[in-house]
């Protein structure tokens, strides 16, 4: 099998996050946070892209691992994590990859194919967003909660003080439904002394 084009592991990267984002009425996975490149100190697993679904049906994380060459996709299975997939990340794993690189006969046990075309589409060949409801979850791995947390952990810690960002997203929230109320107001008044 032959790519027909080549695309930087950081462009798959940025792709995978905003198909983590993309809501499942548009093939996605609907996570409501996605990141890339991120570690953790618990298993130390260095993650292309990850997203969490906080939400039914199928909340929990989803995990996907871009993939540039076929030697690059060998390699993975010799990660600690891989050999030990209750070690790893993510209750959903998928693999990104150029068109033409792999085929969902490639894949191990319960994994993802995300397939990218040159223009940058993605086409999900295997994986969980393709079941419909009331299906079977064969797609589910057991995964390193503990990993998942230091992860999201060491991610909110670099917003800042969430506790500010929160009281700051409140005070807005507060902010614009005083000046939506005024608005109404204002609007109402114009319409009688219209009429």
């Amino acid at each position: 099998m032959v790519t027909s084009f080549q695309m930087r592991h950081k462009e798959l990267c940025a792709l995978a996050v905003d198909w983590l984002r993309r809501p499942a009425s548009r093939s996605g996975p609907g996570c409501s946070a996605a990141v890339s490149e991120s570690g953790n100190y618990v298993n130390r697993e260095i993650v292309d892209a990850i997203g969490w679904r906080a939400y039914e049906p199928l909340v929990g994380s989803v995990l996907v691992e871009v993939k540039t060459s076929r030697a690059d996709f060998l390699a993975d299975r010799r990660k600690k994590h891989r050999s030990n997939t209750g070690n790893g990340i993510g209750k959903y794993r998928y693999f990104m990859v150029p068109e033409g690189l792999l085929d969902a006969d490639d894949l191990p046990e319960k994994w993802g194919l995300l397939v990218v075309n040159e223009k940058g589409h993605i086409r999900v060949v295997a994986g969980h967003v393709q079941m419909r409801r009331g299906d079977m979850d064969v797609w589910a791995h057991c995964c390193n909660e503990e990993a998942e947390k230091a992860l999201l952990i060491q991610c909110l810690s670099r917003v800042g003080n969430p506790q500010k960002v929160q009281d700051s997203i409140r005070m807005e929230r507060r902010l614009n439904s005083r000046l939506m109320r005024e608005n109404a107001k204002l609007q109402k008044e114009i319409r009688s002394k219209c009429a």
